[in-house]
Order: structure tokens, then C-alpha cells, then sequence
């Protein structure tokens, strides 16, 4: 786990409560502490992956992505590699999107955001109504978060509470090259099937399916971020046989194929 920076700017963000601020920053091998603000965050990162973690869940914030993160929810971030730059933009409370503001989310970032938030470089600290055109530009992109964010994916795994099932998820991780059943699992741990598969709905509230799967695909990410892989090899690393059935599923979880995603994993590669 990456060591937690200190909150040099933590205290700042909420000084002003009717400024947007706007940080652009290396983490380095920093993270930052369990906070919250009481202005609603935009994170979009670039070089690599970032876990964000909320409460008993762990986020994976991928490069070409941001995440919504509401006003007062308590999370840490935690950057998976020492080339990742954070941008954040923190939007004071406003009426109006309450079902979109209210909730965590993660979504991909198309053409029109990527350009506003490279256009927000220019700007760092505090932005208020007085600066008329920079507030204007960043109220815009706030506004149309809602319709340009149709698609929230589930990048998200639960923190099991039970150590039994955290061992289990531990193994699972260790040894996904090899193909992990639930049948095979359940004999190794001293489980019948029917008793893993409660264990992982009473838990976790997912089945081992529906974990397992999401699993795979962010091992799949994280690859695909910081190496330089075939798309067949990091199929055959996460326990897949077939390609085109690796390929489909990475579709479904991440909303794209992983060529595409390939492409696009570098982000825009701006100096802070």
C-alpha cells in the first residue's frame, strides 16, 4: 500500500464555499488520507490506475475516466503507479441533478469532457462567480456531467468482513492464471457449494460469479495499464481460454474492448 501524503490541500478546497476549485497534481508514491469535503469532487486521472477507497469498497479509477465523488463522502486515494496526475474540480452544492450528484460513480471521459478538463489546466486554486468567463466555462462542464455520463461502470469490488472469505478473494487473486471454480474452491476451504455461495451473497452481497468476474477484468485493466502486454497474454493471466470471450467481457465491465482501451490508456499526458 502506498504511503498516505499529507493534506496540504485538503483544508483549502472548502475555505471559499462559492468558489469551483481546481487542482492539478502528481501524487508520486503519495496517497491521500480518508477525508471528505463539503463540495462534490470530480477525480480524473492520468498515468495508470488509482483506487479510491469508500467505506467497506474499493474503487478502480482507471486513465480516461474520472469519478464522481458527492459532497461528504468520507473516501482515501491511493495511485497504483508513481506516474499518476490527479485533476480535481470540486463543485459547490447546487439544486437541481440530485440523482447523479448523490451517488459515487465512475465513467468514461469521450472527446467533449477530455477537451474541458484539458482546457481547466490553465487554472489552479479557487475560481468565483467574479471570474465570469473561467466560473462559466467549468459551471458548463459541471452541468452537462449528467448527459455526458450516461454509463456508469462497475469498477468497484466490496471489501469482504468475513477473514474466511477475505482468504478465499486472497487465493483467488493469487492463483487466477490457473482458472478458479467455485466447486474446486469450496473443497479447498472446507466449504459444500451451497455454503461458499451464501457466504459470498451474505457478505459482500454479490455472488462469486459476479465478484470473480469483475475481479479478472480489473486484474485485466491494471495489466493493461502498466505493462506492455499482448491482449492474449493478459486474457491468459486472468484465467481466460478464448479471446473473444475475454474480449466480450471486458466490453460489458469497462464499456469498451481492450484494443480500444489499449489505445487510449495514457491519457493526456499534461505537466501539471
Amino acid at each position: 500500500m502506498a504511503k498516505i501524503a499529507k493534506d496540504y490541500y485538503l483544508t483549502e478546497v472548502d475555505k471559499l464555499p462559492n468558489s469551483i476549485y481546481c487542482m492539478h497534481d502528481f501524487m508520486g508514491e503519495d496517497g491521500i488520507q480518508p477525508h471528505q469535503h463539503v463540495k462534490d469532487q470530480l477525480l480524473y486521472t492520468e498515468g495508470g490506475l488509482v483506487h479510491v477507497k469508500v467505506q467497506d469498497t474499493t474503487y478502480f479509477l482507471p486513465a480516461r475516466h474520472y469519478m464522481w465523488i458527492p459532497a461528504g463522502l468520507e473516501h482515501s486515494i491511493h495511485p497504483g503507479s508513481n506516474a499518476v496526475t490527479m485533476r480535481n474540480l470540486y463543485f459547490p452544492k447546487t439544486q437541481g441533478n440530485e440523482v447523479f450528484s448523490a451517488q459515487a460513480g465512475i465513467f468514461p471521459v469521450n472527446e467533449l469532457l477530455l477537451q474541458m478538463l484539458i482546457f481547466t489546466h490553465q487554472w489552479d486554486g479557487d475560481i468565483l462567480p467574479e471570474r465570469e468567463a473561467a466560473f462559466g466555462f467549468v459551471s458548463a462542464l459541471r452541468l452537462i456531467l449528467p448527459q455526458l455520463s450516461q454509463n456508469r461502470l462497475l469498477l468497484m469490488l466490496p471489501i469482504p468482513t468475513d477473514k474466511r472469505l477475505a482468504q478465499i478473494i486472497q487465493y483467488m487473486d493469487e492463483f487466477m492464471q490457473e482458472g478458479v471454480l467455485l466447486p474446486q474452491l469450496a473443497q479447498k476451504f472446507g466449504f459444500s457449494e451451497r455454503s461458499l455461495s451464501r457466504l459470498f451473497k451474505s457478505d459482500i452481497r454479490m455472488s462469486f460469479v459476479q465478484y470473480h468476474t469483475i475481479q479478472r477484468m480489473l486484474k485485466a485493466l491494471q495489466l493493461l495499464l502498466d505493462h506492455q502486454i499482448e491482449i492474449k497474454e493478459v486474457a491468459a493471466l486472468v484465467g481466460y481460454n478464448s479471446i473473444p470471450t475475454f474480449s466480450a467481457t471486458f466490453r460489458k465491465v469497462l464499456g469498451a474492448s481492450p484494443s480500444a482501451y489499449a489505445k487510449r490508456k495514457d491519457g493526456l499526458n499534461l505537466k501539471p
